[in-house]
């Protein structure tokens, strides 16, 4: 079972790893005003219903990462309960690969989900061979 869970965790990590960036541009557009790291994360595990999509030992390099790629921009501000707070805002950067990163997620998506669903191709044929149809072919060929 340990084995199981674990195999889950990695295939779970690798799926987000890619996703996060997604998602923090899509928070940070929407959001109504500037979003602190913690806040931001808060908001992640919002939406994951308590399953978190990324900690915030991962999170804090992102969102550096993104804004020295220029789709993010921060800046530092004191706080009256704590250590000073660093606020994120989308730039026009982000705002412009945002819509083109979308588009690559719903088509990764939708491949997947057509896959996984066992979904026709055009012509009503499978996108995989049927395991039956792939050794008659073989064992027809000269």
């Amino acid at each position: 079972m340990d084995v199981e869970r674990d195999e889950l965790r990695k295939f779970r990590k690798e799926l987000n790893a890619g996703a996060v960036s997604l998602v923090l541009l899509a928070l940070l557009e929407r959001a109504e005003a500037p979003m602190y790291g913690y806040q931001i994360s808060r908001c992640l595990d919002e939406a994951a219903g308590g399953a978190p999509l990324v900690k915030q030992g991962t999170l804090y390099p992102l969102l550096r990462t993104m804004e020295s790629n220029g789709l993010l921009e921060s800046e530092v501000e004191p706080s009256v309960s704590g250590p000073p707070r660093r606020y994120y805002t989308i730039t026009g950067q982000g705002r412009e690969t945002l819509p083109l990163w979308r588009g690559a997620w719903e088509q990764t998506r939708d491949f997947v989900d057509s896959i996984l669903r066992g979904a026709r191709g055009a012509r009503g044929a499978s996108p995989l061979p049927a395991q039956g149809a792939a050794a008659a072919a073989r064992e027809e060929a000269p």
